[in-house]
């Protein structure tokens, strides 16, 4: 059986009621992201629901709008934490290049040096030294050719080192474009938590029977878990993503939380395969467009799975039609249908 990954944590949740964020300098293209518009208190709130099935829906909607927006944060921060890291291997190209070029241009400066002082090989010692005209032509034509040489590399040198200042400044205004989409995400904090405030308070006004179908509607019916030897993926990297994500079972559903005791959908797949070595962005969106596209009736344990357009959750397939995922708040990691109200596609990433 393949070891479970430890509860390490990899981003701390963001949306919790009266806590500031920590400074955003986390990980895509700038252009890509679309933010969610949140909607207003006024606009979102129930009104007066007339039957258990209006309340529950409009419960599950609130929510899920909750769920569009902080995954959308959590595009923002992994297109911010790219960009940042094409500024870094940008500044690196051009050091290197700037090095070179100095390099170059040393080596050229003595052999001008050299030949002016006569400490090493001209074209009038070469004609004076030379016991025939082919032999001067020769001794000429060698020094041309360094000559030349050290000329093109030079040049060269000099248009990668522009280019590489070019990659730079696109570099650089592209993770400004990042940390401005990071900002107006974040810039909804307050407004946010209000909302996440009210979708609580309002959740708990709803009885058992319409708590369980808002859940439904939104994260979709609770199935039984199968026993942990049921579960078998096609490689070891897939069991022990699936293996890590089964061991979540119970833990709750909180906005941005990637783990160890809390997470939201893109969250736990990003925890369950980094247990694997795998590397996921921490957005249900990015993930949707990674590894390649599995249809529905080849899908395989540890394939990702995942629902709406734009994307907005994913979960992990084990089998039998079934998933792990974390499915929507007041509910915890949980094993669902794949088959739940807006499913879109899958990708296998292992």
């Amino acid at each position: 059986m393949a070891t479970v990954h430890p509860k390490t944590s990899v981003h701390q949740p963001l949306f919790r009621p009266s806590r500031r964020p920590e400074r955003l300098v986390l990980l895509g293209l700038a252009g890509m992201l679309s933010l969610a518009v949140l909607p207003s208190t006024a606009a979102a709130a129930p009104g007066d629901p007339t039957t258990t099935d209006e309340a529950a829906s409009l419960v599950a909607e609130r929510g899920h709008q909750l769920e569009v927006l902080t995954e959308s944060y959590n595009e923002a921060r992994e297109i911010l934490s790219t960009q940042q890291a094409a500024v870094v291997a940008a500044e690196a190209e051009v050091a290197a290049a700037d090095a070179q070029l100095t390099s170059l241009s040393e080596q050229l400066a003595g052999i001008a040096q050299t030949a002016y002082t006569g400490d090493g090989m001209s074209s009038l010692q070469a004609f004076m030294t030379s016991s025939s005209p082919e032999e001067f032509l020769d001794r000429v034509t060698i020094l041309e050719s360094v000559a030349d040489h050290h000329n093109d590399l030079l040049e060269r040198v000099t248009a990668a080192r522009a280019a590489a200042s070019d990659a730079r400044e696109a570099a650089d205004r592209a993770a400004a474009d990042a940390q401005q989409q990071v900002n107006a995400v974040a810039s909804q904090q307050g407004e946010l938590e209000a909302e996440i405030a009210g979708f609580r308070a309002q959740y708990e006004t709803l009885s058992a029977q319409e708590q369980q179908a808002a859940d439904a509607a939104h994260g979709g019916p609770s199935l039984q878990a199968p026993a942990p030897a049921a579960v078998v993926a096609n490689s070891e990297a897939a069991q022990i993503a699936v293996d890590t994500a089964m061991a979540q079972l119970g833990d709750p559903y909180v906005w941005a939380a990637a783990g160890p005791d809390s997470f939201d959908c893109s969250g736990l797949t990003q925890y369950a395969f980094a247990a694997a070595g795998i590397n996921l962005p921490h957005s249900s969106k990015i993930q949707s467009s990674m590894g390649k596209p599995v249809a529905r009736a080849d899908l395989q344990p540890g394939d990702l799975v995942y629902f709406y357009n734009p994307v907005s959750h994913i979960g992990i397939y084990i089998g039998g039609g079934k998933m792990v995922h974390a499915s929507t708040f007041g509910e915890p990691v949980k094993v669902g249908s794949v088959d739940m109200a807006g499913y879109v596609g899958a990708r296998r990433v292992v």
